[in-house]
């Protein structure tokens, strides 16, 4: 659990920090203070990731839950409707593809059997 709620924080913390960093990396000493803060994070005696998470995560997620759970359930029925519509939209092109290759090779089928003469095809031995 300990490492979960660090992970969780620590993701949190990197996804802020992309932002972040492009507007405050200029103060003085603030990748020192930066490395400071992932080692509070990270540390077992300062439990920094406990708290961070059981302070504002888990109530931000607890009052969320319902949202969340709405969107992932939309999110699930969206995806499958999009991979229906995808998947009949690729057979439709395979099949497409299949016919025009089927129908390429059987004039050239045909116009390879008409380049033979009659003489040629007499000369065939029977079989029969």
């Amino acid at each position: 659990v300990r490492w979960m709620m660090y992970w969780i924080v620590f993701a949190l913390f990197m996804a802020t920090e992309t932002f972040t960093d492009l507007l405050i990396s200029w103060f003085p000493f603030y990748y020192e203070v930066k490395m400071a803060f992932v080692l509070w994070l990270l540390s077992p005696y300062t439990r920094g990731a406990s708290l961070l998470y059981r302070r504002f995560v888990h109530p931000t997620l607890a009052r969320k839950e319902k949202d969340i759970d709405t969107f992932l359930v939309r999110t699930r029925e969206r995806g499958y409707e999009t991979m229906l519509h995808f998947g009949k939209r690729g057979l439709n092109l395979a099949a497409t593809a299949a016919v025009q290759a089927a129908t390429k090779s059987q004039g050239a089928l045909a116009g390879r059997l008409r380049s033979f003469s009659m003489q040629d095809l007499r000369s065939i031995p029977d079989e029969g």
